[in-house]
């Protein structure tokens, strides 16, 4: 293995991770990291969101930990084998459910194998795009450590999650490089 940390790939799901989105804010304060900018944020298609986040992690230099949101998690499920065994490790926060709405159905089904790297997925128990019993059921199948929060909503700036510093806990335990700035509060 590679003593090389690795680049941490940034996921937006449906519609971008905007301004004060925690993915945003890590975008902008991690070292090493690629955020995944797909050509249609509103009206995703399965091959050309798979196709764009294979792309990106082709440019990475070494290993990579992915970091995705809501669709970027079913993304990142449907990879092909041989970009996949690129990845160190997946921090999968808030997945979508495809089959429960119209426009991400491309997305479905969601793959259910084990996933060949390490695995962090972390649900809310009030996700309004999500039930926590299919988080969960995703998580049996992916292979994942399964994080459940009470009341987070859809982890995203809605439900008040800016800078996250569990998910920053979370991604360093993966591997990647989260340096103590990053991890500090924002001053009130």
């Amino acid at each position: 293995m590679s003593t090389r940390r690795p680049t941490v790939i940034i996921i937006p799901g449906w519609r971008n991770s905007g301004p004060g989105h925690w993915q945003t804010l890590w975008s902008d304060s991690l070292p090493s990291v690629l955020r995944v900018e797909q050509d249609d944020w509103v009206a995703p298609v399965r091959r050309a969101w798979v196709d764009r986040l294979s792309e990106t992690i082709a440019q990475a230099p070494g290993p990579v930990v992915v970091v995705a949101h809501s669709l970027g998690c079913i993304t990142t499920a449907h990879l092909p084998p041989e970009v996949a065994s690129r990845i160190q490790g997946a921090l999968l926060v808030a997945p979508a459910d495809p089959e429960r709405r119209g426009v991400l159905a491309d997305f479905a089904p969601v793959p259910y194998q084990r996933l060949p790297y390490p695995s962090i997925l972390v649900a809310s128990g009030n996700d309004p795009y999500c039930p926590v019993r299919t988080a969960g059921a995703y998580a049996r199948a992916w292979g994942s450590e399964f994080v459940r929060l009470n009341e987070a909503g859809h982890i995203n700036v809605d439900s008040g999650h800016g800078p996250w510093p569990l998910g920053l806990a979370l991604l360093q335990s993966l591997g990647a490089e989260v340096p103590e700035a990053a991890r500090a509060p924002e001053p009130a």
